[in-house]
C-alpha cells in the first residue's frame, strides 16, 4: 500500500495537507503558523516563541495539566518549536486517538487563555531557558555567531528574546501579536499516517472555522553578505574552547540547494565526512566536527561548529580552511559522491517511515513552496548533481573572505585568529 497525499484550500483560506499511510499505526498532526523570530520588531524579540510557550498553558476548555494529560494519557507525544520563519506545534499518537489530538491541538492554537497569572509565571521559565543557553558554551557561542553574521537585523536576534524584552511583554501584546499572526492565511494544518484526508478536512473545519482572517507577516529582507571576515570572542573560563563559523548560502527555492546539501554532507554531515575523518579520526584534534545548512526565504547559512582544547585551535582552523579550498577547486570523486548522494537520500527514506516525519515534511513544504513536494522528485534533483555543480557550490560558499567566526573559550588568541582570517 502507497502513501497518498493531498492539499485542499478551505474557503477561508486555511490549508490542509495530509499524507494517508494505510500500513501505520499511528497518526500525527501539526499547525503551522509562518511566523518566527525574523518577524519580530525589536521591542517584541522573543514573542513568537514567548506565545508558543503560553498555548500550552491553557484555554477555555482544559487547563494546561490537561492538555499534556490528554495526548500522553494515551501514550502520544505534543511538542512545539519556533525557527526563524515558522512557529509548529505537533503531536502524535496511535491512530485511534487522532480525533483527539485534533480536538486538542486545534484548541490550543484557536482559543488560549493567556491569563496575566500564567503570562508572569512563564516569564520566569523563559528566564531560567535564556540564563541555560548563556551557560551553555557551545549555545551562548551560536547566539554570539548569529549576531554578528547579522547585525540590527532581526534574524541576528535569539529566538526565546533577551531578559530585557520578554519582560515588557504583558497580556495585550500577546492578544494583538496572535490575532495579527496566527490567521487562515498564515496557517497550515499537516496529518500523517493513519487517517484519510477527507476525514482531516471534516475535523479541521469544524475545529478551525473560528479562525479569523488576515494577511501573511512580512519580514525585512535579509542583508548583504560580509566583504570580508568578521570576528566575535568572548573569554570564558572553561575547559573546551567553542567554536562557530558562518557563511551565506543559499535559498529554500535556489536551485543549487541540491548542490550545497550535497556539499554539506561531504564537508562535515555525518562520520564518514572530509572534516569528521580529518579532525577526529585522523588527528584526534576533537570530539565533535558537524556542519548545519539553513535555508531561508530569500537566503541562507552555513555553519559548522566544533569545540576543542585551545592548542589545538589554530591547527583546526587551518585544517577547516584548508578543506574549504579542496572542494572549491577539485571535483570530487566518483565513490565519494555517489556516498553522499546514497546518504541524501537513504537517510530522507528512513526518516519518511515515521508518520511524525512525514507531517513535518508536510507542513514545512506547504509553507515553503505553497504545495506538497513529492520527496522521490528530491531524491531525483540530489542523484543528478554533478561534481562540478558540488564544486561551483563550494566555491560560492566557501569563501573565507565572507566568513564569520565566533569563539568562547579560555584567553582567545585574537592576533592568531585575526592572521587565519587574513584581517
Amino acid at each position: 500500500m502507497s502513501n497518498t497525499t493531498k492539499l485542499t484550500t478551505l474557503p477561508g483560506g486555511l490549508r490542509v495537507a495530509t499524507c494517508e499511510m494505510p500500513h501505520a499505526q499511528t497518526a500525527a498532526m501539526g499547525i503551522w503558523a509562518s511566523v518566527g523570530g525574523r518577524h519580530e520588531p525589536a521591542p517584541m524579540n522573543g514573542i513568537s516563541h514567548f506565545i508558543e510557550h503560553m498555548l500550552f498553558k491553557g484555554t477555555g476548555r482544559r487547563s494546561a495539566r490537561r492538555i499534556m494529560q490528554e495526548i500522553e494519557g494515551v501514550g502520544g507525544d505534543m511538542n512545539a518549536y519556533t525557527a526563524e520563519e515558522r512557529t509548529c506545534y505537533y503531536a502524535t499518537a496511535a491512530a485511534e486517538y487522532f480525533p483527539r489530538v485534533c480536538d486538542v491541538l486545534s484548541d490550543i492554537y484557536l482559543s488560549p487563555r493567556f491569563s496575566k497569572q500564567d503570562i508572569d509565571r512563564e516569564r520566569g521559565v523563559i528566564g531560567e531557558e535564556i540564563l541555560m543557553y548563556r551557560d551553555e558554551p557551545s549555545s551562548h557561542v551560536q547566539e554570539l555567531l548569529n549576531a554578528t553574521f547579522w547585525p540590527k537585523h532581526p534574524l541576528g536576534r535569539p529566538l526565546t528574546g533577551t531578559l530585557e524584552t520578554i519582560e515588557g511583554m504583558g497580556r495585550q501584546e500577546f492578544l494583538d501579536y496572535r490575532a495579527s499572526h496566527y490567521h487562515t492565511s498564515s496557517t497550515v494544518v499537516s496529518a500523517a499516517g493513519k487517517v484519510t484526508h477527507d476525514d482531516v478536512v471534516a475535523r479541521v473545519t469544524k475545529a478551525l472555522g473560528g479562525l479569523g482572517r488576515g494577511r501573511k507577516p512580512a519580514a525585512k529582507p535579509s542583508p548583504v553578505p560580509p566583504a570580508r571576515p568578521r570576528l566575535c570572542v568572548e573569554a570564558r573560563d572553561i575547559q573546551q574552547t567553542q567554536v562557530a563559523m558562518a557563511l551565506p548560502a543559499f535559498s529554500h527555492k535556489d536551485e543549487r540547494r541540491y548542490a550545497f546539501h550535497l556539499m554539506h554532507i561531504l564537508l562535515g554531515g555525518n562520520a564518514s565526512s572530509r572534516l569528521f575523518q580529518e579532525l577526529r579520526e585522523k588527528r584526534g584534534l576533537c570530539y565533535s566536527v558537524s556542519t548545519h545548512p539553513l535555508t531561508l526565504d530569500d537566503s541562507g547559512v552555513f555553519n559548522i561548529s566544533v569545540g576543542l582544547d585551545k592548542k589545538n585551535l589554530e591547527k583546526s582552523l587551518r585544517l577547516i580552511l584548508a578543506e574549504f579550498v579542496s572542494l572549491s577547486t577539485k571535483l570530487v570523486g566518483p565513490a565519494e559522491l555517489k556516498r553522499a548522494k546514497e546518504y541524501a537520500v537513504g537517510s530522507s527514506r528512513m526518516s519518511l517511515e515515521r508518520t511524525s516525519s512525514q507531517n513535518m515534511r508536510l507542513g514545512s513544504s506547504v509553507l515553503v513552496y505553497g504545495k506538497i513536494v513529492n520527496p522521490e522528485t528530491v531524491h531525483e534533483k540530489i542523484r543528478a548533481v554533478t561534481a562540478e555543480e558540488v564544486r561551483f557550490a563550494a566555491a560560492e560558499i566557501l569563501n573565507p573572505s565572507q566568513m564569520t567566526l565566533a569563539i568562547v573559550g579560555p584567553s582567545p588568541d585574537e592576533a592568531m585568529l585575526r592572521n587565519v582570517l587574513g584581517l
